[in-house]
């Protein structure tokens, strides 16, 4: 496996961009830091053992402090996963194998949301949001969700509070749309 380090010069090319196209995920640490170097070597293990899926990136913090204070950086060490140019997952402190196995299994594992559509699609049930989905449209899918819940039964409610919940992780936490949506949709329920 080819490690990449990135400065604040590359980090760009190399996490953001990289990450549109394969799960990046971004070990910061220093030379100084113990938990750092014990952590390291066990990143790059069980990375390499997923043949390909997911890339690993190291960062300096103290050569790099710029994007290190821009992700808020505040303890090494602090790995970041990458998907679409932001953080999908994180974890902060050294692990053991397993743990870090566990953070990248659930990193490459297929999105919630995909598994919640495809039991709709199979069912034919909710047609207009399995629709808005299929073209790309999840605010679209997100307002049927949110019009569909008053009328539904208890089960039904929340099957559909679990799909828009899958959404919102999909889209992130400070994504806008999660926002508003997240308000409409307690209102809905509640």
């Amino acid at each position: 496996m080819a490690r990449v380090d990135a400065t604040d010069a590359t980090f760009e090319d190399a996490v953001i961009a990289r990450s549109a196209e394969i799960p990046v995920v971004v070990d910061f640490w220093a030379a100084w830091c113990g938990p750092c170097l014990a952590l390291g070597p066990v990143l790059e293990r069980e990375i390499e053992a997923r043949a390909g899926d997911v890339e690993l990136v190291k960062v300096d913090v103290d050569a790099n402090q710029e994007v290190a204070r821009s992700y808020g950086i505040a303890s090494i060490p602090a790995v970041k996963a990458f998907r679409d140019g932001r953080v999908v997952s994180e974890l902060v402190g050294a692990r053991s194998a397993p743990g870090v196995a566990a953070f990248l299994d659930e990193l490459l594992a297929p999105p919630r949301a995909a598994g919640l559509v495809q039991a709709l699609r199979a069912e034919g049930a909710h047609l207009t949001i399995v629709a808005a989905l299929d073209s790309g449209d999840v605010e679209g899918a997100l307002t049927s969700i949110v019009d569909a819940v008053p009328a539904a039964s208890p089960d039904e409610r929340e099957r559909l509070r679990d799909l828009a919940v899958a959404l919102f992780e999909q889209l992130g936490h400070d994504d806008p749309t999660t926002s508003r949506y997240r308000r409409r949709l307690a209102s809905a329920l509640y």
